[in-house]
């Protein structure tokens, strides 16, 4: 599924489903909570912090494709067609940084 179907998956089940989309404030203090959400797996999980009982279930999948749709809610609502915005930051970073990693000491 490419990103602009995404999109379009999003917005037909915010219509059906949703009501209508939280507003753009709502819905960026939204996604800091689900960004938090992952950070939380992350750290206890692949990082030096104890997991907590409560945490070991948790789908670190799952997590993501929270902040996965509210990035695109966010997308949907200001009118940004987050296929090509991803496509040119793509090609941009590609040319920008078609060396630099393999040149990177740090990462040998």
């Amino acid at each position: 599924m490419d990103i602009k179907n995404a999109q379009l998956i999003v917005d037909t089940w915010i219509k059906e489903h949703g009501v209508r989309y939280f507003n753009e404030l709502t819905n960026m203090a939204q996604l800091t909570e689900e960004v938090g959400e992952v950070a939380r797996i992350i750290a206890r999980r692949y990082g030096e912090q104890s997991e907590k009982e409560s945490d070991k279930d948790k789908d670190l999948g799952e997590e993501l494709a929270d902040v996965v749709f509210v990035v695109l809610c966010l997308a949907n609502q200001t009118g940004i067609d987050l296929q090509t915005a991803f496509d040119k930051k793509m090609e941009k970073k590609t040319k920008r940084d078609h060396d630099r990693h393999h040149n990177n000491e740090k990462l040998k």
